[in-house]
């Protein structure tokens, strides 16, 4: 089988720790996946995120479509060897960018016209031209395409855009089977939606689910709400997810949201902090975050992170790596992005060994602490 999905250890909070089986690759879970908006996660080889632990990488379908274009990467045999990754790749649907980019976007029954940040030209996305762009861009995994609501809160946009989102879902899934399913080496993972309402989301896990899909995902979290608004909806949805297929939540997190959405049962993560922060001068730590410009490590002869086995780590101190970041170094940015990287995957190492031995709710203090900014003083 093409894709398959083996839970290994469990423990009854719903934490699981599993293996993703998928055409270029097994994934053990809990995984993050590093963010390669455009083929590319920024600064960093893809030799060099094999090497930092990195199994699976996601990248942006609606930047891919502005440059180069989905017709041009498969011409080129497809974005692994586009990219040069030889490993597992999940492209989300531009979804997120109907929401990010809603004061440009006009959404309707059929789908949603965006604006290009290239040139402003209108890209039209409908569930059909999402899948096609996908099977285009050669994924191993491709997310339907989804409304996800501006406010969470506000129950009427949620309902709609979560209806909406059910509606396109089948279109997705009409397309995707049409087109052969997982026999084209792609799996289709359909998105929960239902904002802050745990009877919407309920809702929403009935209706998505129904298609039998290799995957699901929970979107709609991470858009502005605070941690205890995530946290519920993760609460709501996790659970009635079937327990034979990988779960992804979109777009988190920290390591405290990933402690607390492992423990409630989740598999797979994105997110763009750890490069982000890395590209800003800021490392994370089992201590805390680290701002590497504050003038405290001007003298420090210490590495980031005492027993860390990243590249930065290993060989340089803080006060070099800050004499980068005031210099205006590039290797700053990039040796901060593959301290954080290897920092992100050892939390899902140290986690997947936590559910193994029992042991998970022995790491809160830690994820807690580590969540947290070291003071500059």
């Amino acid at each position: 089988m093409t894709f398959a999905f083996r839970v290994e250890h469990s423990l009854p909070t719903g934490a699981r720790a599993g293996l993703f089986t998928t055409p270029h690759g097994t994934v053990p879970t809990p995984c993050f996946m590093p963010v390669g908006t455009r083929g590319s996660v920024k600064g960093v080889h893809p030799d060099e995120l094999r090497a930092l632990g990195t199994r699976m990488l996601l990248a942006n379908a609606y930047h891919l479509a502005l440059r180069p274009g989905g017709t041009r990467v498969r011409e080129l045999g497809g974005l692994h060897r586009f990219m040069g990754w030889d490993g597992p790749i999940l492209t989300d649907s531009g979804g997120y960018q109907i929401f990010s980019l809603g004061d440009v976007t006009e959404i309707d029954e059929d789908g949603a016209t965006l604006r290009s940040i290239v040139d402003g030209s209108p890209v039209r996305f409908t569930p059909e031209s999402v899948m096609q762009l996908e099977r285009d861009l050669g994924a191993d995994v491709i997310m339907a395409l989804d409304h996800c609501p501006s406010d969470p809160e506000a129950r009427a946009d949620v309902e709609r855009a979560t209806e909406r989102t059910h509606r396109w879902l089948e279109r997705c899934v009409n397309d995707w089977r049409a087109a052969g399913g997982t026999d084209t080496g792609q799996a289709l993972f359909g998105i929960v939606q239902g904002g802050a309402f745990a009877d919407l989301r309920a809702a929403s896990v009935d209706a998505v689910c129904s298609h039998d899909l290799p995957g699901y995902a929970i979107g709609g979290v991470s858009v502005g709400e605070d941690r205890a608004a995530m946290q519920r909806a993760v609460a709501a949805a996790a659970p009635l997810l079937p327990a034979d297929r990988p779960r992804y939540l979109m777009g988190v997190g920290t390591p405290l949201d990933f402690f607390e959405a492992v423990r409630a049962g989740i598999d797979l993560f994105d997110c763009v902090t750890p490069t982000r922060h890395g590209r800003n001068h800021q490392a994370f730590t089992l201590e805390g975050r680290i701002n590497l410009r504050n003038a405290r490590h001007e003298r420090d002869p210490a590495p980031l992170e005492e027993g860390c086995d990243c590249p930065a780590c290993r060989r340089f101190s803080r006060a070099y790596l800050r004499h980068l970041c005031q210099s205006g170094e590039m290797l700053a940015g990039i040796l901060l992005t593959q301290h954080n990287l290897r920092f992100f995957h050892r939390c899902m190492e140290e986690l997947r060994t936590a559910i193994a031995a029992d042991r998970l709710d022995e790491l809160r203090p830690t994820y807690e602490r580590a969540q947290q900014r070291v003071p500059s003083g």
